[in-house]
């Protein structure tokens, strides 16, 4: 049967290791969900466990029955799964049926899979089979691991992230836009690693000009993401690194130009909205999550449509631009969700 019973501590502290193994996915799973698999004998001792490693490979239910000892029997324990095991042919067989086929019979689930090729077939497939299969088991938790996920599958969007590096008075930037190191080595650092957990990155034209940032990662392991350019005329200049080919880049403008060297140039018509082509680009593309980085009109313009999920603001204590710097966007939000110190900067993020 399927049922929402009361969990016991061992069984979330199972999930919970579940969920951090899912962790381990970031950056690397995606456009699939984080999935963290543990397996539990009778005795209640983990015997195997796995997550989804990488796009295309073996799901995390695949790799925590692969670990477990051939004396094990399978049908006297219990699998702990953070995502509704699959029931359909992907690039990887069903996992509903391998569990199914593995002799399982006592599964817990933290989330249900909203995506449509699943969405409740999966616990069918087990339940059919005569399998106990409990659900709801740190849901929220589950929820957050892959808020970009769940995000792209109800909303059929991206998951947006808004940051910026402000002053302690408030600018992120100097008179005309000029280029000024705000944050510390550690806000730099953590930055980087926040690169790596997100698909693209983006900026607007004025940050492209100005700062010719890189949008690469280099000051943590994990992969580049893909580089997100409004440029309207095609201002950028051929010697800015992010017309440089090193990484794949997605050029939005109203001009016409020819696609090369790893660069796509998407033409938004005249006098059109840029947001709704971006999202449907996006959405073409698989794009799960945005880590917007610049700059004020970008943001602005982001706030205004309502268009975000998180926002991530470094605040300095120690850098001052002063009068005739660029304002940073206006944040008059609830919904603080995290506060704390790093180095000599502020964090706060809102949901």
């Amino acid at each position: 049967m399927s049922d929402t019973a009361t969990f016991s501590a061992h069984d979330t502290l199972m999930m919970r290791r579940a969920l951090d193994l899912a962790l381990l996915g970031a950056g690397y799973a995606r456009p699939n969900p984080m999935v963290g698999c543990v397996v539990a004998d009778a005795n209640g001792q983990l015997v195997g466990e796995g997550w989804h490693q990488k796009f295309g490979g073996p799901h995390a239910e695949v790799n925590a029955l692969a670990s477990v000892p051939a004396e094990v029997d399978l049908s006297q324990c219990r699998v702990y799964v953070t995502l509704e095991p699959c029931s359909h042919h992907g690039k990887t067989p069903p996992c509903a049926d391998l569990l199914v086929e593995k002799g399982v019979r006592d599964v817990v689930v933290c989330n249900l899979d909203p995506n449509p090729l699943v969405a409740g077939r999966g616990l069918e497939k087990l339940l059919q089979a005569g399998c106990r299969v409990q659900t709801g088991l740190l849901e929220k938790d589950g929820r957050w691991l892959n808020r970009r996920f769940f995000t792209v599958q109800e909303r059929q969007r991206p998951y947006f992230i808004l940051k910026w590096a402000e002053s302690a008075d408030g600018f992120v930037a100097g008179p005309e836009g000029q280029p000024v190191a705000i944050s510390g080595p550690a806000a730099k650092m953590l930055v980087h690693r926040w690169r790596t957990e997100e698909q693209a990155i983006m900026v607007g034209t004025r940050t492209a000009l100005n700062d010719n940032p890189q949008l690469n990662v280099r000051e943590w392991p994990g992969p580049n993401p893909l580089r997100l350019v409004i440029d309207r005329t095609l201002a950028l200049p051929a010697t800015h690194h992010l017309l440089d080919g090193s990484q794949p880049t997605v050029i939005y403008t109203q001009s016409q130009a020819e696609d090369a060297d790893n660069r796509t140039y998407v033409t938004v018509p005249a006098n059109a909205d840029f947001l709704p082509v971006i999202l449907d680009d996006l959405n073409a593309r698989q794009v799960q999550s945005v880590l917007v980085e610049g700059g004020p009109s970008l943001h602005n313009m982001l706030l205004k449509a309502g268009l975000w999920d998180e926002i991530r603001v470094l605040r300095s204590s120690t850098v001052r631009i002063g009068a005739g710097g660029v304002v940073a966007p206006p944040l008059s939000l609830t919904g603080l969700r995290e506060q704390r110190t790093i180095g000599p900067d502020e964090l706060f993020v809102f949901h």
